[in-house]
């Protein structure tokens, strides 16, 4: 399939990567930038030509797909154009910057009939397909509590660069710009809660618009309880986790390795721990996840199937945000 690749700032170079190794799957036809500076110092596959102008992707009826890769404010936009050209879509996270905005994109890739993918790739980890299949099996019975932890650090330098930790860019702080993979992940294995209770804060670490702490104490319909903290504000940066006790066992997910206890069971373990830019370098993390997501989604597009990362699914991350911030606001527990 030959793809276009809409921005080729930040958020480029692992996508980029895995790109060229899924080459026997995908042909880069298009690079779109609106800065050339930037589009001539990108890393570009053999044969990939750059554009200033997004109509050059819209009118290459041999495009069949476009990976969206701009800042969360542009994304509906240009996923609008896309899915009216037939282009099937994958956008980096979030959706967009509020819900109203991400079921916005959303339907219009329904819509037009195009898939519609987000680069939420904890979900396509090694670790927690599996812990993922046994939660489906129910070999680890009803959910009793969760916990899920992002104590990342970003310096001051990070909110220094323009739309950093806005709402106009952004869409938010430390939940929809670090956190969100986290919690997708925890909703994706345990479904959504049915209440939240948050809080959310500007710590004395950062001057910025939007929050750099958060905590949340979450409940699920069936009496499960669970916490959220999340914060950039913890130098030098820390493994993220996910802890989930079942009447049958435990599992810790922690940077990307499962660990699974079990009354009477061996351990079992999988996956090795991995970098995934809780420091000062944000994009210090292999790119094993992006390809796991992209050779999905065009996978999903040969096979007519919703994706892994489907933008549908995608939208439970971004209610649940919301809420927190909501609760946080008003002083009031939310229901989603």
């Amino acid at each position: 399939m030959r793809v276009a690749v809409i921005g080729a700032g930040v958020a480029a170079p692992p996508h980029l990567r895995s790109l060229h190794d899924l080459r026997a799957q995908a042909e880069v036809a298009w690079v779109w930038g609106r800065d050339l500076q930037r589009l001539a110092a990108a890393e570009l596959p053999a044969g990939a030509r750059t554009t200033t102008r997004l109509e050059d992707v819209l009118e290459d009826t041999s495009v069949g797909a476009a990976l969206v890769l701009t800042p969360p404010h542009a994304h509906l936009d240009i996923a609008l154009r896309l899915a009216a050209a037939g282009k099937h879509v994958l956008v980096e996270k979030p959706v967009e910057l509020t819900l109203d905005r991400a079921e916005a994109l959303v339907a219009a890739c329904a819509r037009h009939g195009v898939r519609l993918a987000v680069m939420l790739q904890h979900r396509a980890s090694p670790a927690a397909l599996q812990l993922a299949a046994l939660i489906r099996e129910g070999a680890l019975g009803r959910l009793v509590g969760a916990s899920a932890t992002v104590r990342w650090w970003r310096p001051q330098s990070y909110y220094d660069q323009p739309g950093r930790g806005t709402l106009a860019r952004d869409g938010g702080g430390v939940l929809m710009t670090q956190a969100i993979h986290t919690l997708d992940l925890l909703l994706h294995l345990v479904g959504a809660p049915q209440r939240v209770l948050g809080l959310a804060a500007t710590s004395p670490v950062h001057r910025m618009e939007t929050e750099d702490q958060a905590a949340a104490v979450l409940q699920w319909a069936d009496g499960a309880i669970g916490v959220l903290d999340a914060t950039t504000a913890a130098y030098p940066g820390y493994p993220e986790r996910i802890a989930l006790n079942f009447t049958q066992g435990t599992a810790l997910l922690e940077a990307g390795a499962l660990v699974v206890e079990r009354p009477g069971m061996e351990t079992l373990r999988v996956g090795q721990p991995q970098a995934s830019g809780a420091g000062a370098n944000l994009m210090g993390f292999d790119h094993a996840g992006h390809r796991a997501v992209v050779a999905d989604f065009l996978a999903a597009i040969a096979e007519r199937r919703a994706p892994l990362t489907d933008g549908a699914s995608a939208l439970a991350v971004q209610r649940l945000i919301e809420a927190v911030l909501r609760s946080s606001r008003e002083g009031v527990a939310v229901r989603l």
